[in-house]
């Protein structure tokens, strides 16, 4: 098989070409290196199966014309991070919405399959316990760049299902609860990596808020093999599947045992979202995934500890 990743020099888009083409398959991975990085595909560029081409989503034509060479779309391509959001959020709706209007319509146009990265931030502040595929979103005002980005990947999700369901382009879709592990970095708002790297560095983990919001971290090995069986599977055509690790934990406690198994220095600072994020800035205190779909139609569950994610990004830090 031929595919096309876009955010292919992305954290996830970049692990996924390495399983393709490990795997044997031809991958043409696009990215304009606005969030990706080429030191997390330079390992590929040498061999005959792959090929990067730095591109932007928003061109049309090209995504026309690298769409028409390949077997199957793969669409990671995003504006991602809370403080990009935040910091950028026209650049993030433009790039969100018409990135992927234009991913759908050349997938459409040239009768490719597509698989769309979607995220669990479409649930908003639904705090109320495991979240599931038909889950209600609850989210704040328009007026708030935070739920700019839930806006955006639900109304994406919204496409690609009415692209089946109208035009019978086989689409399918993956909700991410917190992806981590190596090549992530923390500097868009990405706590994991943000508190591994503080910690090696002796510096002080800043903590946002009270520290009792609860997140679940899922590694990018479970991730990776999760999307492989989800393309591979006619079952999950038309279908949107939740992929995290359904363990929790709060942030409180994640910088302690950051702090703990890295046998570091740094202390705890308790940071106010105001002075992280600007006056008015939300945040939802739980959010954990029900998992249970994909188990039961693709038999894939999480195996990969929060230990190993935290050692696996210590060991891969960048210089």
């Amino acid at each position: 098989m031929k595919y096309l990743i876009t955010g292919g020099a992305g954290f996830i888009g970049s692990h996924l070409c390495d399983a393709l083409v490990i795997q044997g398959h031809t991958v043409i991975a696009v990215d304009n290196l606005s969030t990706g990085h080429l030191e997390n595909i330079k390992h590929l560029t040498a061999n005959a199966n792959f090929q990067f081409v730095q591109g932007n989503i928003l061109n049309e034509t090209l995504i026309s014309e690298l769409v028409s060479k390949v077997d199957h779309v793969l669409h990671f391509a995003a504006a991602v991070g809370v403080f990009t959001i935040v910091d950028k959020p026209l650049e993030s709706l433009r790039t969100n919405l018409r990135g992927t209007e234009n991913m759908l319509e050349a997938a459409h146009k040239w009768s490719k399959p597509i698989l769309l990265a979607s995220t669990s931030e479409i649930y908003g502040k639904n705090s109320g316990g495991a979240l599931n595929e038909e889950s209600d979103r609850i989210v704040g005002s328009p007026l708030k760049s935070r739920w700019s980005y839930s806006e955006a990947k639900a109304i994406d999700e919204s496409l690609a299902i009415f692209y089946y369901q109208e035009l019978g382009l086989p689409v399918r879709l993956i909700r991410f609860f917190n992806t981590v592990g190596p090549r992530q970095v923390g500097h868009y708002g990405m706590v994991v990596p943000r508190f591994v790297h503080a910690a090696l560095k002796g510096e002080a983990l800043k903590v946002y808020g009270n520290g009792e919001q609860s997140r679940c971290f899922c590694h990018v090995r479970d991730a990776i093999r999760a999307i492989l069986l989800v393309i591979n599977s006619e079952e999950s055509i038309g279908q949107v599947f939740n992929v995290g690790n359904d363990r929790e934990i709060s942030i409180g406690d994640l910088a302690g045992k950051v702090i703990n198994q890295l046998a570091s220095k740094s202390a705890i600072a308790h940071i106010p979202y105001e002075q992280a994020y600007g006056a008015g800035f939300e945040d939802m205190q739980r959010r954990v995934p029900d998992i249970s779909k994909i188990e039961r139609v693709l038999g894939w569950k999480p195996v990969e500890s929060l230990e190993t994610v935290i050692s696996d990004i210590a060991e891969n830090k960048p210089e």
